[in-house]
């Protein structure tokens, strides 16, 4: 199979991978919200990812995703992508309710006890990428364990501070990376 690009979608011309124009390079870092919404707290990842999209204007090598639910769909967005930012709610999170990072084993072993869903796609992607030989780099997950389950768009009062915890501490692993975050408000 050739390393070249249809950039028609009709079979028209092709230019080699290396000479694409940017808009079609993998991100360097990409920020993974997931979780559904409709389950209140269960949705935790992606109001995170909502808030840090609201606060940040991303330099164009980062890219910030509501992953909802996805599973193997994930894998055309997070392809290439050297470092993964993954918020999700937390079945280990603790009693405490306070956010946590989990990296390296510490990733895999989350993704087995699953609490919905949407983290079988997620461990069935990061395998996927795993086994055809194009890991990602680093991936390293920020949460907190939900207080409720229940069907509510809203989060529970308990996980609403949560966010901006989580938040802060995604910001942190992101200058970690050297990614450099611009405050939205800043650029006014």
């Amino acid at each position: 199979m050739s390393d070249a690009v249809d950039l028609s979608g009709k079979g028209g011309s092709l230019i080699q991978r290396d000479e694409a124009p940017d808009f079609l390079a993998p991100p360097r870092v990409t920020v993974l919200g997931v979780g559904n919404v409709l389950l209140s707290d269960e949705g935790f990842g992606v109001r995170v990812a909502e808030t840090l999209d609201a606060a940040y204007d991303f330099p164009d090598d980062v890219q910030v995703l509501d992953g909802g639910v996805l599973g193997m769909e994930l894998l055309r967005f997070v392809t290439g992508t050297e470092k993964l930012l993954i918020l999700d709610a937390l079945k280990e999170g603790g009693a405490d309710g306070k956010c946590r990072r989990l990296a390296g084993d510490e990733v895999k072993a989350h993704f087995r006890e699953k609490l919905s869903a949407h983290e079988i796609g997620v461990q069935d992607v990061l395998t996927f990428l795993e086994v055809t030989g194009k890991p990602i780099g680093e991936v390293v997950v920020i949460g907190a364990e939900p207080k409720s389950l229940e069907a509510g768009l809203s989060l529970s009062k308990e996980m609403e501070p949560r966010v901006s915890e989580a938040a802060a501490m995604a910001a942190e692993e992101l200058s970690r990376w050297g990614v450099v975050l611009q405050r939205k408000e800043d650029n006014q």
